[in-house]
C-alpha cells in the first residue's frame, strides 16, 4: 500500500472516531442541559413549596383563612408552571416521577381545600396538611438531589470516556505516526547517505529496501542514477585523461625527439669514423644509444600508465614518488613555457594507502592548470609536508599566474565550470575533487587576482602494515631551477 493511501486511511479512521466521540459528547451535553434545566425548575418548585409551608405554619399559628387561600393560589400557579415545562421535566425524570409529583401536589391541595371548607379545621385536617405538605416537599427535594447526582455522574462519566477516548486516539496516532515516520526517516537517511556518498564520488547502491510505496520508487530511481553516474564518471575521467594527454603530447614529442636525434647522431658518427674507433669507443657509443633508448622507453611507459583506464586499486604508496612521476610527464610542457619550478618534498613522510594513478591524474591536472595560467617566465611551487597532527599529508601546487576572481572560487569544483572559456571542459577540477574525496581527503584552493593560485591536497594517513612514522626514501628534498 502506498504511503499516501496509508495516511489517507489513517486520517479517515481518526475522523470517524473523532466524529463518534463528538456525537457521544453532544448527546451527553444535551442530557446534561436537560438535567440542568430540570434542576432549575425544581429549585423554583422547591421555593414555591417553601413559601406554601410558611403560609401553612402561619395558618396553624393564627388560623387566618387567607393563608389557605394563598396556598391554594400558589398550588394552581405551580401546576400551571409544571404544564408549561412538562416536556422538559419528562425528559429529565420521566413521566412516572412527574405523575407522583403531580399526585402529591394534588393531595396537598385537597388537604388545604378540606381545611378551608371546614372553617377553622380540626386536628385531623391540620395533621393531614402537615403530612401531605411534608411528603410533597421531601419528594421534590429528593428528586432534585437525585437529578443533581445523576447530572454529576453523567459529567464525570463523559469526562472519563472522553479522556480515555482521546488518550487512545493519541496513543494510536503516536504509534502509527512513529511507525510511518521511522520508515520514512530510515529511507531518507539512506537516501541522504547515498547523496553524500555521490557528492564525494562514491557511487554506491541502497540495498535491503524492497518496499512498493513511493520511497521504494525513489530509492530505485536513486540507485539507477548512482549506477549511471558511476558509468559517466568513468567516461569523464577517461576523457579528461585523454584531454590532458593531448596537452602533454606536444611537450613529450619534443622530449622524445631529443633522444632520437642523439641516437641518429651517434649512429651517423659511428658509420663515419667506425674504422678509427677502438672497441671501447664502440662500447661507449652503444651504451649511449642504450641510455637514450631507455629514456624513450620510460617516457612512453609513463604516458601509457597515465592514459590507461583503470579501476581504483589503492595500495601503499610514496606520495613523493607520485609527484616525481607527475613531473616527468609535464616537464616538457613546463620547459616549453619557460616556467621555473621550485620543488620541496619533505623527508620521512608516511606511506599513504592510495591509488597512485588517480592521484597522479589530480597532480597532472593541477600542474597543467598552473602552467596554463602563467605567462612564460612564471614560477611553479610544488611541496609536500606533514598535515596537522601528523595524521595527514599535504601537497601544495602554487603558481604565479593571473589568479581566480573571488566570485568564481565557490564554483571552481563544479562540473563543467571553467574559467578558460572555450578552451576548457570544466571537468578537470570536478574529477580531481571526486578522486580526492573518494580517498577521504580534501582539496582546497586559495587565489588572489594578479598574484597567483594555490591548491592544497590533503590525504589522510591510512597505513596498512606500516608505522606512520616509518622513514621511506632518502633524498626527499630538492629544488629544480629553470630547465
Amino acid at each position: 500500500m502506498k504511503i499516501e493511501q496509508k495516511l489517507i486511511l489513517s486520517n479517515v479512521m481518526y475522523g470517524v472516531v473523532i466524529v463518534l466521540i463528538g456525537l457521544f459528547a453532544f448527546d451527553n451535553m444535551n442530557l446534561v442541559m436537560t438535567k440542568l434545566r430540570f434542576v432549575e425548575i425544581a429549585d423554583d418548585l422547591n421555593a414555591s413549596f417553601l413559601v406554601m409551608r410558611l403560609s401553612e405554619k402561619n395558618y396553624f399559628l393564627h388560623h387566618d383563612r387567607a393563608e389557605l387561600n394563598d396556598i391554594l393560589q400558589k398550588i394552581e400557579q405551580t401546576k400551571q408552571s409544571i404544564q408549561d415545562v412538562r416536556e422538559d421535566i419528562v425528559k429529565a425524570i420521566g413521566s412516572d416521577e412527574l405523575a407522583r409529583l403531580e399526585a402529591y401536589l394534588t393531595a396537598y391541595g385537597a388537604a388545604i381545600e378540606r381545611a378551608a371548607s371546614h372553617g377553622d379545621g380540626g386536628p385531623d385536617e391540620e395533621a393531614l396538611i402537615r403530612i401531605e405538605g411534608k411528603r410533597l416537599k421531601e419528594f421534590s427535594k429528593s428528586i432534585t438531589q437525585m437529578e443533581r447526582g445523576r447530572m454529576n455522574d453523567i459529567i464525570l462519566g463523559s469526562k472519563r470516556i472522553l479522556v480515555i477516548s482521546f488518550s487512545a486516539i493519541l496513543f494510536v496516532a503516536l504509534l502509527l505516526g512513529h511507525f510511518i515516520s521511522q520508515k520514512i526517516l530510515r529511507s531518507l537517511r539512506e537516501i541522504e547517505k547515498l547523496a553524500h556518498s555521490i557528492s564525494e564520488g562514491n557511487f554506491n547502491r541502497i540495498e535491503g529496501f524492497k518496499t512498493k510505496d513511493e520511497l521504494g520508487s525513489v530509492i530505485t530511481a536513486i540507485n539507477s542514477m548512482s549506477e549511471e553516474l558511476a558509468h559517466r564518471e568513468e567516461q569523464i575521467l577517461q576523457s579528461k585523461k585523454l584531454a590532458s594527454l593531448g596537452i602533454l603530447t606536444a611537450g613529450v614529442a619534443h622530449e622524445i625527439t631529443n633522444p632520437l636525434n642523439n641516437i641518429s647522431m651517434i649512429a651517423q658518427t659511428s658509420q663515419e669514423i667506425s674504422a678509427s674507433l677502438s672497441e671501447s669507443d664502440h662500447l661507449d657509443l652503444m651504451r649511449k644509444i642504450d641510455a637514450e633508448t631507455e629514456r624513450i622507453r620510460k617516457i612512453v611507459k609513463n604516458l601509457l600508465d597515465f592514459s590507461k583506464p583503470k579501476e581504483a586499486h589503492p595500495k601503499e604508496s610514496n606520495i613523493n614518488d607520485v609527484i616525481r612521476k607527475t613531473l616527468t610527464l609535464v616537464q616538457n610542457m613546463i620547459d616549453i613555457q619557460n616556467i621555473e619550478t621550485v620543488i620541496n618534498l619533505e623527508k620521512d613522510l608516511p606511506r599513504l594507502f592510495i591509488d597512485g594513478h588517480q592521484i597522479q591524474q589530480v597532480f597532472v591536472n593541477l600542474v597543467t592548470n598552473a602552467v596554463q595560467a602563467m605567462q612564460p617566465g612564471g614560477r611553479l611551487y610544488i611541496a609536500s609536508r606533514h598535515g596537522k597532527g601528523r595524521e595527514s599529508v599535504e601537497v601544495t601546487v602554487m603558481d604565479t599566474g593571473k589568479g581566480i576572481p573571488p566570485e568564481y572560487l565557490p564554483h571552481i569544483f563544479d562540473p563543467f565550470f571553467s574559467t578558460k572559456g572555450e578552451g576548457g571542459t570544466g571537468l578537470g577540477l570536478s574529477v580531481s575533487y571526486g578522486i580526492i574525496r573518494n580517498h577521504k581527503g580534501e582539496i582546497r584552493v586559495e587565489s588572489k587576482v594578479g598574484v597567483g593560485t594555490t591548491f592544497t591536497v590533503e590525504l589522510p594517513v591510512q597505513v596498512r602494515g606500516l608505522r606512520t612514522d616509518e622513514v621511506i626514501a632518502p633524498e626527499e628534498s630538492e629544488t629544480v631551477g629553470k630547465a
